[in-house]
């Protein structure tokens, strides 16, 4: 018996601590909540706050949100445009993501939520009932004995033929993204099984690598994550795009055609790339033109001077460089703070007559945007 109570009494007390280890609870939130008129509700549970905003890629600044007698703030908005959007709450003048909401967006210095508003027909990046690929988290060895990551998809009916060989396009997200954001925001998977489905784009492999290597060796040896670099084209930025292109080069694409049934020749690798990831990726392509055959510069570009200081073969022997790439293309929104230095680009490649495509879109420096972009290029890769 005496054995019987302390049992019992062990019992009560972990489940008192669980209880007490447990945050409390208020009135059950639905946020964010999409209606058929593609108008949407934001909630967010905050009995104490004196204000409540919404932050949203969808609206030019915050929205003031009203509390209900249970503390709870809401807000509805629209009807807004079918797409994905990132979003945050401002709480008292602290931003935070919404609790309400497993949907994030994965960043460096930041983190925000996901609404995804559905067009009347699924759009390109939707859930559809079609052959899926997979997608996995990949560990290599990387730069100064660290350990790298990417993210990889591998196309739909990759393992049922184990005999099969791929192209392999290696694509990379902006500044202070993580290796994750091409994938839970760009949603490349499914953008990808979709063409596949509709016969609009070959099957191939995606490689979407974490960009930050000074950041990745600060963390992995207990340091701080430095700061960006104040210029785009500057010394600081230059030297870090090195770092990458010189990891891609010698430690992600070795891991992942040791791993993978891919291609191993230039026309049957891409890259392409997001703002930073854009920068790199013209970096490491005009660098190593025996490398790769198609190049897609998302939302970036690199300055004049630096082309004719780093990449000047690219220019004055621009027959050269026309036989040499299979694609080119560069893409801008209209409302990007980057729109002028990438016409600047463009201009260029004219004037040096390089052969290219471009795409001059609405809108600003989003993943609205680098969404459009992977879904134009990737029809046109390795055609």
């Amino acid at each position: 018996m005496k054995i019987k109570i302390q049992v019992l009494f062990t019992a009560l007390l972990l489940c008192s601590g669980m209880a007490m280890s447990q945050p409390p609870r208020g009135p059950l939130v639905i946020s964010p909540q999409v209606q058929p008129d593609k108008t949407v509700t934001f909630r967010y549970l905050a009995p104490a706050a004196k204000e409540v905003k919404l932050s949203a890629q969808f609206e030019k600044a915050p929205l003031a949100m009203s509390k209900d007698a249970q503390g709870v703030w809401s807000v509805t908005v629209g009807p807004i445009k079918p797409d994905i959007y990132p979003y945050s709450f401002q709480v008292d003048g602290v931003t935070v993501m919404d609790p309400a909401n497993v949907a994030f967006f994965p960043n460096e210095r930041f983190k925000a939520s996901l609404v995804d508003v559905p067009g009347d027909s699924p759009l390109i990046h939707a859930m559809r009932d079609v052959p899926h690929g997979a997608t996995a988290y990949e560990y290599y060895p990387s730069l100064e004995g660290t350990t790298g990551s990417f993210v990889v998809y591998t196309p739909p009916g990759y393992d049922q033929n184990p005999t099969k060989k791929y192209p392999v396009f290696y694509l990379i997200s902006g500044t202070t993204d993580t290796e994750e954001t091409y994938f839970k925001v760009g949603r490349t998977n499914l953008i990808l099984d979709n063409l596949i489905a509709e016969g609009k784009a070959k099957p191939m492999i995606i490689v979407m690598p974490y960009g930050n290597i000074s950041a990745r060796v600060a963390e992995q040896s207990g340091g701080a994550k430095p700061a960006d670099p104040a210029v785009r084209d500057g010394e600081d930025a230059v030297k870090r795009a090195k770092a990458f292109e010189t990891d891609l080069l010698s430690n992600i694409i070795p891991y992942v055609e040791k791993s993978y049934r891919t291609l191993n020749n230039r026309e049957n690798r891409a890259i392409g790339g997001f703002s930073r990831g854009g920068g790199q990726t013209l970096r490491a392509a005009f660098g190593n033109m025996d490398k790769f055959a198609w190049v897609c510069s998302y939302s970036s570009y690199l300055s004049p001077t630096e082309m004719d200081r780093n990449f000047s073969q690219i220019g004055t022997k621009s027959d050269i460089t026309n036989k040499q790439l299979k694609l080119l293309w560069v893409g801008v929104g209209d409302e990007d703070f980057l729109y002028k230095g990438t016409l600047e680009f463009i201009d260029y490649l004219k004037a040096k007559n390089i052969q290219f495509k471009s795409r001059i879109s609405g809108g600003g420096h989003t993943w609205m945007n680098a969404k459009q972009y992977l879904a134009e290029t990737a029809q046109l890769l390795f055609q």
